[in-house]
């Protein structure tokens, strides 16, 4: 029945959006629409208990912040225990599952009772569990995507894509839907806050980017995976001011940069800075080391290595330090140039870098933080509408034994062949550079791979020795599309020229 959703959307919509009337709207309906269709399906734990899953994580931060005092919330009692889903998000997330435990409260109090609501699971509990999914999505995200490629396209004149191809290509990307929608998380909060941070760098607000980068980063400490490019930019343009004007002007920039971040963050830790042992114990929770270098299996490096040498057997200390250490010298080349060249697509290209280098290299990475290096690279698409879809195609293929876990098979199938279909539409029409016959054999049979290990997957039960064999498998492929894709982000960066007059 649900597959039948996607085919009635694919027949009666899709063509609309491909022939002459192309519009916002349309793209803003369809996308609502993928979202709610997705919504239909299981969700991350449903009815596997004593732990559940994501969706239970989130409903059980609402119970601990509505029924805690603020200073609370990350410690462990008899009444928090930490172990069943302690909060381990900055405070942006806790006041964000504070608000929404209100509400709850409200309309459904018995899904937010301390202790008896453990694994509370009800068919209007689940609806509203999913529009509060899509009404932070719709608030934040959405408009956050509009106001990015409008101020991107009021700069850029050379595009490849339209404006509303671009917008369609990054609303409808399968990845984020399938993890907010049918996974469960707010991604879609932090994601909206960034995007919207960075539609301030290309309309020139320098206070407002700091206010909502800070607040991304209040929200999922993660987007540290988009903080360097931020700071290398900003640094690297208050020395061109120093250089080009006098002292005080780049002092007075600098100032107003660092009292912009000081005073989001005081703000949003207020509860907690008038105690170390608080703030400790929240950083504590949000940095947990003793998680070791990953969980499940990830499209990274120490992924790859942990099959040939186990990286558990290396104390997580040391661990962390490598981690740190081989991430920072994976971002220096791209956070120099970026310094040295502070222009705006270039900082497009640094996100991408820099991201991609942290889930690559950083340690205690999750499947689902590729997203964050899938929204810059969607964010740059206009100017690589072929290579950025590749690699956020990869990306969604990444998470298969995620999705396959959580149900959300269909779905995933549906999605990815529309985004195709569209997208492939999309490059004959409108793409005014058409790639070589190599690069597109080179895509095709990348893209073979996926669908061959996707029916691997699902057809084929593996090894009793190796249970993990596909995820592992899956994981090894997406990895060395991810590597290439550094390789080739960080060249296009680095060889990008940029005149002197237009930087910043």
């Amino acid at each position: 029945m649900h597959l039948y959703y996607y085919t009635m959307t694919y027949k009666y919509l899709i063509p609309l959006y491909l022939n002459k009337v192309l519009n916002e709207k349309l793209v803003f309906m369809i996308a609502v629409l993928f979202r709610w269709f997705v919504s239909l399906h299981d969700y991350s734990g449903k009815s596997k208990p004593p732990m559940f899953g994501d969706y239970e994580a989130q409903r059980h931060w609402m119970e601990v912040t509505i029924s805690l005092p603020t200073t609370h919330w990350y410690f462990n009692s008899s009444n928090n225990d930490l172990l069943y889903w302690g909060l381990d998000y900055p405070p942006l997330t806790a006041y964000h599952s504070y608000i929404n435990g209100l509400i709850f409260n409200n309309v459904l109090p018995e899904s937010v009772q301390l202790h008896t609501s453990r694994g509370f699971e009800s068919k209007f509990h689940q609806l509203l569990m999913r529009y509060s999914v899509l009404i932070v999505d719709l608030l934040i995200f959405f408009p956050a995507v509009f106001w990015f490629f409008r101020q991107f396209f009021k700069i850029k004149n050379n595009n490849q894509i339209s404006q509303t191809m671009a917008i369609g290509i990054m609303l409808l990307y399968p990845g984020l839907i399938l993890i907010d929608h049918g996974h469960f998380q707010y991604n879609c909060v932090s994601l909206g806050l960034f995007v919207a941070s960075v539609a301030n760098i290309f309309a020139n607000k320098t206070i407002l980017t700091c206010i909502l980068f800070s607040m991304a980063l209040n929200y999922k400490q993660m987007e540290l995976y988009h903080a360097l490019p931020f700071f290398f930019y900003y640094i690297g343009s208050v020395y061109e001011t120093y250089i080009k004007y006098s002292f005080f002007a780049a002092l007075r920039k600098l100032i107003i940069l660092v009292l912009s971040v000081l005073l989001t963050f005081l703000i949003l830790w207020a509860p907690y800075i008038s105690d170390s042992k608080q703030i400790f114990q929240v950083v504590h929770r949000i940095f947990p080391l003793e998680r070791g270098v990953f969980e499940d299996k990830v499209s990274n490096i120490w992924c790859q290595i942990n099959i040939i040498y186990k990286l558990r057997n290396i104390n997580n200390q040391t661990m962390a330090t490598i981690c740190l250490l081989t991430t920072l010298i994976s971002v220096l080349p791209s956070c120099l140039d970026l310094f040295k060249n502070p222009s705006k697509i270039k900082f497009l290209l640094s996100l991408i870098n820099c991201s991609l280098s942290f889930f690559l290299f950083s340690f205690q990475v999750h499947e689902k933080s590729i997203l964050l290096v899938a929204i810059p690279v969607l964010m740059y698409s206009p100017q690589s509408p072929f290579i950025c879809t590749w690699f956020v195609f990869i990306t969604t293929f990444s998470m298969l034994p995620l999705l396959i876990k959580d149900n959300l098979l269909i779905p995933f199938i549906s999605m990815s062949l529309i985004y195709f279909i569209v997208y492939s539409n999309i490059e004959k029409v409108f793409s005014k550079q058409k790639e070589t016959f190599k690069l597109n054999l080179l895509r095709n049979l990348s893209l073979f791979g996926c669908v061959i290990l996707t029916i691997c997957s699902i057809v084929l039960k593996p090894p009793q020795k190796y249970p993990y064999l596909w995820p592992l498998i899956i994981s090894s492929y997406s990895c060395v599309h991810f590597i290439a894709f550094l390789i080739y982000f960080n060249f296009e960066q680095l060889m990008l020229q940029i005149p002197k007059k237009k930087l910043y």
